[in-house]
């Protein structure tokens, strides 16, 4: 915005604004900072068990040696992969399920109570089956990635599409129009924004779900190196990997948030 064309006071509100942005974002960085010292103090003072809880430091240096030997690119990659392709496939095929659901209201009747029980299902119940199902390989990590989201995306979705405006789709209707002129019209068009709110919460939900598969049956992947690393107590190796998938999420969320900014500048 042009400050000319802004009047004074509207333009001290937005500098207050724009203050309190950056000190919420120096207090969060501080708040961080200070637990990080915290936590390296407390350890070097031995106030905790440091082969318990780790330390700062020692992160850093275990993630330094990963990343001299290439393995925590490895491992960090093949979980990002298994999350993508999962989340993909859930937007696919949560999205078509939900619109085969609207179209075919005697369809969406029957199946409902069964899409309800199935997303209400403890998701980390059905990992072991999917190993033994599909194998111990990525397929079936993949596959307890889109477990977690697929059901909840497709209910959602679906309510969404139920829910839009009657008075809309009677105006199409009067106009002649098909309920395929319904669909493409008023439907998808106006719930584009409830599909990016449910794509960032299935994005840490994929992760979720990748991670119990990985803790199950994988050989690789940060789940890999948690399960490992806490069965031979190398905590060093899970907390860093723990570190790792919040950076990974914090990530993925904000690309979806940014794809949020874009599609709301172009409306």
């Amino acid at each position: 915005m042009n400050k000319r064309n802004v009047s004074v006071s509207h333009q001290a509100y937005l500098d207050r604004i724009a203050r309190r942005q950056r000190r919420i974002v120096l207090i969060r960085i501080l708040v961080f900072v200070l637990f990080l010292a915290l936590w390296e103090t407390a350890v070097r003072k031995e106030w905790i068990d440091g082969f318990i809880f780790s330390s700062p430091s020692r992160v850093l240096e275990t993630f330094a040696r990963m990343w001299a030997d290439r393995s925590i690119f490895r491992h960090t990659g093949i979980t990002l992969l298994e999350t993508l392709v999962s989340f993909i496939l859930v937007v696919l095929i949560g999205t078509g399920s939900a619109l085969l659901l609207w179209y075919n209201t005697e369809l969406s009747e029957i199946l409902e109570p069964y899409l309800v029980v199935l997303n209400s299902l403890p998701k980390s119940a059905l990992a072991p089956l999917l190993i033994v199902w599909l194998g111990a390989n990525m397929k079936s990590i993949i596959a307890a990635g889109i477990s977690v989201a697929v059901f909840g995306t497709i209910l959602n979705l679906y309510t969404g599409f139920a829910g839009t405006d009657p008075d809309e789709i009677k105006l199409i209707y009067t106009l002649k129009g098909t309920k395929k002129d319904v669909l493409t019209k008023v439907i998808i068009p106006g719930t584009v924004p409830l599909l990016i709110s449910v794509m960032k919460v299935n994005i840490g939900l994929c992760l979720v779900g990748v991670v119990i598969g990985e803790f199950i049956g994988a050989k690789q992947g940060l789940g890999y190196l948690i399960i490992y690393g806490s069965q031979v107590f190398k905590l060093d190796w899970v907390i860093m990997s723990i570190v790792i998938l919040c950076v990974i999420a914090m990530g993925l969320y904000a690309l979806i948030g940014r794809a949020e900014k874009l599609y709301q500048k172009k409306r």
